[in-house]
């Protein structure tokens, strides 16, 4: 069985058209709305932690990345926000697993921060591919642009030296992307058909396709924007990271910043619709696995604050897709859930799919207390593996593998209502946790905390932490428990600071 999984980021679960609409209307996703038929549809799912690259961290390894303990700088790398760091050596991550289980593994990527030195993302994949220039990547020195074009992409009232200095790296990077096969997405998905087309021949295939769009800075084109919006004498394509509150942006600016969003996700949408399609047109749809998700989403006005934050936390940017869609696509389709996952428990679950169980090849199996014949090839798969009942992919009593996720498709097909009863979602000095009733968030000191009702008709209208000091208690016990017991000095100190509050960091403002 072949898997392909594709990660954006940034994309708003609600801007999926299938699954909701954001406060300023709907984003047309006709190609997502089609894949979701045929598919699992998981509506309650969380970071493990934030932002990117701890996010993209938990979904390699199955593994937590919160409370941070691993962070590690090497020469010519640089930890700008907890959890930043690379994966340590002696963490497997799900290409080396498959890598040696059989598979032919390939990553194709756009997110620059993958790339820094040491960061290893990129290990156990047979062949990687990084499409250079989104964003502030470094990509070219020239022609600077000029302070007419600069004025036209960020409103004079938004502008700040920082801003600028971002956002010329950023219109150097686009310059001569003047179709839209040039945009990053469309190139990501080109790059990993041909990939697909290339590697036919091979029997079992593990394909990682990293897309950062939707994620700022939001340039997309013209046909795109016109969907949303129709006035554009200026554009507006950063994200300020602050509360509305302190910031000089008019209803008018809000508006057309939410436009280009929403052309963004659009565009998205239509190049998954090409990967999806060649798939098809391939011939692969029965022998593959597809599973979509994303590492956070975005606040664009959103209780009144542009970017992505972790104190106060809010839905927006925490709540993501998972949409996975099997090979039998008639185990899935139709099939929506509400249990509570995490995105360890992708990681475990499409081992449990694919019935990869145990580890075999580069790594002696008798570190992991194994023997030789408890690792079964590739395609020898009981009914029980098929089915989702074999499960814990993370229980090492069975012989597995050390993660923290579990597979949750025995719950999916079993069309069970409850898998975890609370999911704990680090950033930062903050941390969130949530169960079927509460919202519970603070810094990891305790104080500050925000506690919502989610049975409320508007649950993040009022915070209840005064009203109910027992649940605070109890859920902030679980977010210790679940860091071990103990956070580290230097995430207290930071929490102690208040720097973090109470939006992003000073540090996480650069993501």
């Amino acid at each position: 069985m072949n898997v392909v999984l594709v990660i954006f980021d940034s994309l708003r679960e609600d801007c999926i058209e299938c699954l909701g609409a954001p406060p300023w209307g709907t984003v047309y996703t006709p190609n997502l709305n089609k894949f979701s038929e045929e598919s699992f549809v998981l509506r309650r799912c969380y970071p493990e932690s934030l932002p990117t690259l701890p996010a993209r961290r938990a979904i390699y390894t199955g593994k937590r990345a919160y409370p941070f303990e691993e962070d590690v700088a090497f020469k010519g790398d640089n930890v700008i926000n907890p959890g930043w760091g690379p994966i340590l050596e002696e963490r497997d991550t799900i290409s080396e697993i498959l890598q040696e289980n059989g598979y032919y593994t390939a990553l194709i990527s756009d997110i620059q921060h993958q790339f820094k030195p040491s960061k290893n993302f990129h290990r156990g994949f047979d062949e990687w591919l990084w499409i250079r220039g989104y964003e502030f990547d470094v990509y070219r020195s020239g022609p600077i642009p000029s302070r007419e074009e600069i004025d036209y992409w960020l409103p004079k009232e938004l502008q700040t030296q920082l801003r600028i200095n971002k956002l010329g790296q950023a219109l150097m990077n686009m310059k001569g992307r003047t179709k839209e096969e040039d945009y990053f997405v469309a190139n990501v998905m080109r790059e990993s058909v041909r990939w697909l087309e290339q590697n036919a021949d091979k029997e079992n295939k593990f394909l990682l396709v990293e897309a950062w769009s939707p994620h700022e800075p939001w340039f997309v084109p013209k046909h795109y924007r016109d969907m949303y919006y129709d006035d554009y004498s200026k554009q507006q394509v950063l994200s300020p990271y602050s509360d509305l509150h302190d910031i000089d942006m008019s209803p008018e600016i809000l508006k057309i910043t939410q436009a280009n969003y929403s052309a963004m996700v659009t565009m998205c949408d239509r190049w998954f619709g090409y990967l999806y399609d060649s798939i098809a047109n391939m011939g692969m749809l029965d022998d593959t696995l597809i599973v979509l998700t994303t590492d956070h989403g975005h606040s664009i006005g959103d209780y009144n604050y542009v970017g992505k934050r972790g104190y106060p936390s809010t839905p927006e940017v925490l709540d993501i897709p998972v949409i996975i869609r099997h090979p039998d696509d008639k185990l899935g389709r139709g099939i929506s859930s509400d249990i509570l996952i995490q995105h360890t428990d992708i990681t475990a679950t499409i081992l449990d799919i694919i019935g990869v169980n145990s580890k075999k090849g580069m790594r002696k199996l008798e570190l992991f207390g194994m023997m030789q014949d408890d690792a079964k090839p590739v395609g020898e798969k009981s009914y029980d593996q098929i089915s989702g009942s074999s499960g814990d992919v993370h229980d090492q009593k069975q012989g597995t593998f050390d993660m923290d996720g579990k597979s949750f498709f025995n719950a999916l097909l079993n069309k069970e209502n409850r898998f975890r009863d609370h999911v704990t979602v680090g950033w930062g000095a903050a941390v969130t946790v949530i169960t079927d009733d509460w919202w519970f968030n603070c810094r990891v000191n305790g104080k500050g905390p925000f506690l919502y009702n989610l049975r409320s008709q508007k649950p993040f209208g009022e915070n209840v932490a005064d009203s109910y000091p027992d649940v605070s208690k109890e859920l902030f016990d679980l977010a210790l428990k679940d860091a071990g017991g103990k956070f580290p000095d230097y995430l207290m100190a930071m929490a102690d600071s208040g720097k973090d509050a109470p939006g992003c960091s000073d540090l996480a403002v650069d993501l």
